[in-house]
């Protein structure tokens, strides 16, 4: 590969024209047995397959070489099934063959310790001097199903084989079979990567290449960590460019899961925040556990949403009716209003006392008569105002229920437009598996379902921001660096003192308040004459100090010489005596904004998967308490700046809330772009911080009332 976001084909390693199987045994239940069992009875494998056992010159009748190196001819996989501290020869006889692909099915590397870690290292270092792409290891294979090709040790693998439209890549093995065996609710995973330790091949390998598969209609991915954003973002873009929805859960949101997902597969597992804000912004539809992977990913199969569908609810139960409309309005759903011809035909097919405005309670004489239960609800689905129908099951009612669910199942195929089942009940009469059957794929709850429908149009509203220019064509997180603009930087490294931050901030146009550093209390007094304000504030400087009023280190509203003497005193030893061990520069004397204002926050960090990533929202103290904030990868333009300010509750503030002034949003706007420009210019910075960012009425612009900054050492 020539650079972070090159991909290879891997047509070869999904559909091999040959396979070398290193470690083939005979022993039933062992890794090299499993493997040659799937391979030549549960599979339709069409191509050469060669064994390799050292000690064995034939299996099962099957002849045997001895190592890699005695087959004569270019081979698109080995499957590597030897013991740990055998697969580095192994793979390096691999790749003196010149084999394309070598999937390590073998555990015990990165994820039991340091020695594994430096095996894994080495494997790397195969891969890259020589070209060969490195599948695993500590993963349990690849299994082709819409090609009957397991390429897998999974004893599963005979029972989970329902070719489908769903492609699926995972890191850890468990929760992409749950995946696989949705197809107990009659949707089928055609291809299922699982890549383990992801030496080489990773996961934005697998979404990139199941992006331009045919036989592939929705990408689904469960990820503990992300271990190359530039390579992520990329795969998702090109998945999105080519109309794939990529449906995501990732692991790793609490302190718990992210110690859990280390220990598993030796993940990086980055900010949970800084994850989902790169999700939204890339059109992936994130989702909070398996039911809701399963759920989202099958309606999206199903057809490709605009962004506009308003909803109905069609149920036989007036108490099931409500509760589905009560979950939609809570999801900021709408329900559609029907057309005067829906309702026409509702009335002429419903009894009187149904209701038939939306949601639609038809009563149980559905259950009874199925041509009733078709022609209402087709009347429902043909309505021009709906763009999906939730059609609740509560219970089973044996025959009638499986009726309904007959009818429910006949509409569906005259329509393009989603009838998402829920079977509610417990127990699964024949009316379960007639949804199945007939690719309903029935969610199991009423909120499933909903949450399902929300995810589909939001993603909807995504590709049509997207298509108007909303929405970048393309991010590239940490490439994305303009150059090594050092302008205002002090020749430092690690945080810099207040005064100096804000020097480097009004270099790139960012408005400061004016100040004076004052390293004396006579140098306060002189400060506070020089500075043209009735007040100002003091703050202490120090490089080690960030909350510096949560240690005495602050004093406002100073209106004279000598009470900034005293002040200087007095806070110095405050500081000192609430915070020993620290350094004290001295106090920055500083004027005062008057004045009504709001607190905006604006910070930059450095992300170890993705790169810089702003953060906005309400600022001060009210960022820890209420964490109103908005993200986005850098850089930022004036569009998505603004975009930015419109998802957090704070902007109500700052368009004038009960009776206050509107804000200057364009000249925070403007700060917001400039600060981008400052970072992407200047790589070196790790991480600014303005808080608070007082904007103030509109007109008057806004300023930096805090700042922290933080530089990385010169390379």
């Amino acid at each position: 590969m020539n650079s972070s976001t090159d991909f290879s084909d891997l047509s070869h390693l999904v559909l091999p024209r040959s396979i070398a199987l290193v470690g083939a045994s005979e022993r039933a239940q062992s890794v090299g047995g499993n493997t040659l069992e799937n391979l030549v009875t549960h599979s339709s494998f069409r191509g050469r397959l060669h064994l390799v056992n050292p000690v064995r010159p034939e299996i099962n009748g099957r002849a045997c070489v001895r190592t890699i190196s005695d087959i004569r001819e270019d081979l698109d996989l080995a499957l590597v099934a030897v013991k740990a501290d055998h697969v580095l020869p192994v793979l390096q006889q691999c790749a003196d063959q010149r084999v394309k692909f070598a999937m390590v099915l073998t555990s015990g590397f990165g994820e039991v310790g340091e020695e594994g870690r430096r095996a894994e290292a080495r494997m790397l270092e195969i891969a890259r001097s020589s070209g060969m792409r490195i599948y695993g290891p500590n993963c349990p294979g690849l299994n082709n199903i819409n090609a009957r090709l397991g390429m897998t040790f999974s004893p599963a693998y005979r029972f989970d084989q329902k070719p489908g439209p769903i492609g699926l890549a995972t890191q850890g093995g468990g929760m992409g079979r749950t995946v696989i065996q949705a197809m107990a609710r009659g949707i089928g995973t055609g291809l299922w990567f699982s890549g383990g330790n992801e030496v080489d091949l990773e996961v934005s390998d697998f979404i990139h290449y199941m992006a331009t598969a045919d036989d592939i209609k929705v990408i689904v991915t469960t990820l503990e960590g992300v271990r190359n954003g530039p390579r992520f973002l990329a795969a998702c873009q090109h998945a999105a460019r080519h109309g794939k929805p990529v449906v995501a859960m990732k692991i790793g949101k609490s302190d718990y899961g992210v110690k859990a997902a280390q220990s598993h597969t030796a993940a990086i597992s980055g900010s949970a925040e800084v994850n989902s804000a790169v999700f939204r912004e890339l059109g992936v539809i994130e989702v909070d556990e398996v039911g809701e992977l399963i759920d989202t990913a099958a309606l999206l199969a199903r057809g490709q949403p605009t962004g506009k569908e308003k909803v109905a609810v069609f149920c036989y139960s007036g108490g099931t009716a409500a509760l589905a409309a009560d979950k939609v309005g809570t999801a900021g759903l709408t329900l559609a209003e029907f057309e005067e011809t829906t309702l026409a035909t509702l009335r002429t097919q419903l009894p009187d006392y149904a209701a038939i405005s939306n949601p639609v309670d038809t009563t149980a004489v559905v259950l009874t008569n199925a041509e009733i239960g078709y022609a209402s609800l087709k009347a429902v689905v043909d309505d021009a105002q709906v763009g999906a129908v939730i059609y609740p099951i509560p219970f089973d009612y044996g025959e009638v229920t499986t009726t309904a669910a007959e009818s429910a199942a006949r509409v569906q195929r005259e329509t393009d437009k989603p009838i998402v089942m829920v079977w509610m009940s417990d127990k699964l009469g024949q009316g379960y598996p007639t949804l199945v059957d007939n690719g309903m794929v029935p969610a199991r709850s009423v909120a499933g379902a909903v949450d399902a429908v929300r995810r589909y149009v939001e993603y909807g509203a995504w590709k049509a921001r997207r298509d108007a220019g909303w929405i970048p064509q393309a991010l590239s997180g940490p490439a994305a660096a303009g150059g090594d603009d050092a302008r205002g930087l002090p020749d430092v490294a690690g945080p810099v003192r207040e005064h100096e931050a804000k020097a480097v901030l009004r270099t790139w146009g960012v408005p400061v308040p004016q100040s004076r550093f004052a390293a004396s209390a006579d140098d306060a007094a002189r400060a506070f004459a020089e500075i043209s304000a009735p007040a100002v504030a003091m703050k202490i400087v120090s490089p080690t100090i960030t909350h510096k009023s949560d240690v005495g280190g602050v004093r406002l509203g100073i209106d004279s010489a000598d009470a900034a003497r005293r002040a200087h005193t007095e806070m110095l030893a405050a500081v000192r005596a609430a915070a020993p061990g620290h350094v004290l520069d001295g106090v920055l004397v500083e004027q005062m904004s008057t004045g009504p204002f709001v607190e905006v926050v604006v910070g930059v960090h450095r992300d170890p998967a993705f790169g810089h990533v702003c953060t906005v929202g309400l600022g001060g103290i009210a960022i820890e308490l209420f964490k109103d904030v908005s993200r986005r990868l850098l850089p930022l333009d004036r569009r998505r700046a603004r975009e930015m300010l419109e998802e957090t509750r704070c902007m109500r503030l700052l368009a004038g809330f009960r009776g206050r002034p509107a804000m200057d949003v364009d000249a925070l706007v403007d700060a917001l772009v400039a600060v981008s420009d400052m970072v992407m210019r200047s790589p070196r910075i790790e991480e600014v911080e303005i808080n608070p960012m007082a904007v103030m009425p509109q007109g008057r612009g806004v300023m930096a009332l805090d700042a922290v900054l933080n530089i990385s050492p010169k390379t």
